[in-house]
């Protein structure tokens, strides 16, 4: 090898070793900057995902109560609309006892008679 050749190699690899040198001192820096960054964005996350199974098993635990609560509503309109089937059918008697009474007519002091229209219609 020439002289020159030996310098042209000596400075090549003066240039890398100085560019090698650049990139790890910037790749140091960067680490230290951002770093602290990385990890509270870390620690955020975790806590983020966190809240995101509570609140997906909140949301689960809710409709699952609304579902109850959706049948239990439906439950008791049933039962509700059945008692008035059962209350309608046991007072048509007492309606058509009360209808007879006010059509009857009966002479004399309207006490007396609402009184005797009662007792007849007990069998007393």
């Amino acid at each position: 090898m020439t002289a020159v050749a030996g310098r042209l190699v000596a400075y090549m690899l003066g240039a890398l070793l100085l560019i090698g040198l650049g990139a790890a001192g910037g790749v140091w820096l960067a680490v230290g900057h951002f770093r602290p960054l990385l990890d509270t964005t870390n620690g955020n996350l975790g806590k983020c995902q966190t809240a995101r199974d509570n609140l997906e098993t909140l949301t689960a635990e809710q409709g699952l109560k609304l579902g109850e609560l959706a049948l239990a509503g439906n439950e008791r309109q049933s039962k509700a609309e059945q008692a008035v089937r059962k209350a309608s059918l046991q007072v048509q008697a007492d309606f058509a006892a009360a209808n007879r009474l006010q059509q009857e007519r009966t002479g004399g002091e309207q006490c007396a008679a609402a009184t005797a229209i009662i007792d007849q219609e007990l069998g007393l």
